[in-house]
């Protein structure tokens, strides 16, 4: 009533109640348009996922800061302000992309025809959210052992039924929570769409928190690369050792090699790698998307004046992450897949070269346009799902 009041006073007295701001608005056409009030601003600036570079934004009449982007191919995009260098979310945007260090809001382009990541009217799996900690963590000051994972059961799952469901381990990558791929990837919505127009096999997929340890997210972004080692190494005990027994005793699950997979993007591209490679009794089925191919015997090329890596520094690297690849059983799958413009590419082939000659088993290696982003993976989960399970 108050608010009331005082628009009808303002009227009253021949003042016009301000416009409110949108943004972002997405435009029929595809193109979107960013606002953003900053009143004695410089420059504000916007990075719209899947571009390079950010793009400025210019002051309308109303003074508010704006720009409107040419067509986007129909996607959920991230994007995040920077207002005189200060990194900012959208106010007026309450769809936001949870992250541990770099959270963004989202804009929407919607499709003529819905994408396999849009909600439409089809049967729906559910999601659950189980909280736990940890008896393999080592707890200190900076990692008191809490951890989680998101579930999802397919449309009608069964916890009776008599033949057991397969299950897809799936890694999210450095940054994110558990909850990377439902709430970034869509990919519960995926999975039901898959399902729907029978792309896959109804399967159970666990979705973990994939620290070993929680110092490589407390420790930021430019000290990832001396911590990532352990992080990997610790993780893929606590998956095994567990995560997976936790996830079998709760879910109607199978316990044998054919029927688990394990698959993720970037960081945990690296986690599947490491640990499915290394353990085909356990997984018939491992994908790594843009994958962190890391190992300690890989010189960080980022240091000014590195030469690059030869061949037979890929493969003294390579041979540390999976010294036994010649010798183990052969895999039903190995899928690896990376954006050409991303800055794991170069590592990424030079992997998938290694795993053609060493690795045993059906291995298929893909590069496709774009980026490190979320447009990339999601198009990787929906081309890798259907070959698991056969």
């Amino acid at each position: 009533m108050h608010a009331q009041a005082t628009a009808s006073a303002s009227a009253a007295q021949g003042q016009v109640a301000a416009t409110p701001v949108v943004s972002p608005e997405v435009h029929p056409d595809g193109t979107i348009t960013f606002r953003y009030e900053a009143a004695g601003a410089k420059a504000v600036t916007v990075t719209v996922e899947g571009n390079a570079k950010p793009t400025p934004l210019s002051q309308n009449a109303g003074g508010v800061w704006e720009v409107s982007t040419p067509a986007m191919q129909p996607e959920f995009y991230g994007y995040t302000f920077a207002v005189d260098g200060k990194r900012a979310l959208d106010p007026h945007n309450a769809t936001v992309r949870p992250n541990l260090l770099s959270p963004t809001t989202v804009a929407h382009v919607p499709a003529q025809a819905p994408k396999p990541w849009d909600r439409t009217d089809i049967p729906h799996g559910e999601v659950s959210h189980v909280l736990y900690r940890s008896k393999l963590v080592k707890v200190d000051d900076g990692d008191n052992g809490d951890r989680d994972m998101w579930i999802y059961t397919p449309p009608g799952y069964d916890a009776r039924r008599k033949e057991k469901y397969p299950v897809l381990y799936l890694n999210h990558g450095y940054s994110d929570a558990a909850n990377g791929w439902v709430e970034a990837g869509q990919a519960n919505l995926i999975f039901d769409s898959l399902l729907h127009d029978g792309k896959i096999v109804p399967m159970v997929v666990v979705m973990p928190l994939g620290y070993g340890t929680m110092h490589i997210v407390t420790a930021g972004w430019n000290r990832v690369g001396s911590l990532i080692w352990e992080n990997q190494v610790a993780y893929s005990d606590q998956l095994l050792h567990e995560i997976i027994p936790m996830a079998e005793a709760r879910l109607n699950i199978a316990r044998d090699r054919d029927h688990r997979a394990i698959a993720g993007l970037s960081m945990g591209g690296g986690h599947s790698i490491y640990t499915g490679l290394n353990h085909p009794e356990t997984f018939a089925y491992v994908g790594a998307f843009s994958s962190a191919v890391t190992s300690p015997d890989l010189r960080d090329t980022r240091i000014p004046g590195s030469a690059p890596l030869t061949p037979a520094d890929y493969d003294k690297g390579f041979q540390t992450i999976v010294p036994k690849a010649k010798t183990q059983q052969p895999l039903k799958l190995f899928w690896e897949s990376c954006g050409t413009e991303d800055g794991l590419i170069t590592v990424n082939r030079a992997f998938a070269t290694w795993a053609k000659t060493n690795i045993k088993g059906n291995v298929q290696t893909r590069e496709t346009p774009g980026m490190h982003t979320w447009m990339v993976w999601r198009d990787d989960l929906i081309d890798f799902t259907p070959l698991l399970f056969r």
